[in-house]
């Protein structure tokens, strides 16, 4: 016998088991990476077609945010990001690593992208170190960005000089247009619960 309950918002077209993961990322420092890589890998042995993650975030660490891309691309399942409420800077970027067709939003959801930012104190030269990666992390990440939603990989890092640097926000038609997401709505999740029996 078999029961299916629907449960939303989540993902929908996806019958997940009653064992299924959904990943939820709401920070990017080293406790919420380490809880993401670990659900990132029970899921993997669920038996479920997709892992949701879903993203509630201001944002965060941008090395913590490299972590999870890592085992996202890593991943042997597919990948559906969904944007609950918001997803500003890292949030963002984690966005679009959704697999394709699997990128969604809420409609009053709001997502932001912005270059990479850091402060730095000590001798010069260190400074200017610290200044020189900053810059290499900027054009990497905003390359993958541009990447992912089909675009030159400095074609995010224009658009961002062209407003001056400042923060571009985005609602979710527009990132709809970007190709940043895929579809304008939360999706919802089919859970599938088998119930084994048998008669005395």
């Amino acid at each position: 016998m078999q029961i299916v309950y629907k449960v939303s918002p989540l993902i929908e077209k996806y019958d997940l088991r009653s064992s299924a993961v959904v990943v939820r990322v709401n920070k990017f420092d080293e406790d919420s990476t380490k809880s993401f890589c670990q659900q990132m890998s029970s899921a993997q042995s669920t038996g479920q077609p997709v892992i949701p993650v879903v993203i509630d975030s201001y944002g965060g660490h941008v090395y913590s945010l490299m972590t999870m891309i890592d085992v996202i691309k890593a991943s042997r399942v597919p990948v559906a990001t969904i944007v609950e409420g918001k997803a500003m800077s890292c949030g963002a970027v984690l966005l679009s690593f959704g697999a394709d067709g699997m990128r969604f939003a809420g409609p009053n959801s709001t997502i932001m992208i912005h270059e990479v930012t850091g402060g730095s104190f000590g001798k010069a030269e260190d400074i200017k170190v610290d200044a020189k990666q900053i810059e290499k992390l900027n054009d990497k990440i905003l390359s993958m960005i541009s990447t992912n939603i089909g675009k030159s990989s400095g074609y995010v890092k224009d658009q961002i000089h062209e407003k001056n640097h400042a923060d571009w926000f985005l609602d979710p038609e527009e990132a709809k247009s970007l190709n940043l997401i895929n579809h304008v709505r939360l999706p919802e999740l089919s859970l599938t619960v088998d119930v084994k029996y048998k008669f005395e």
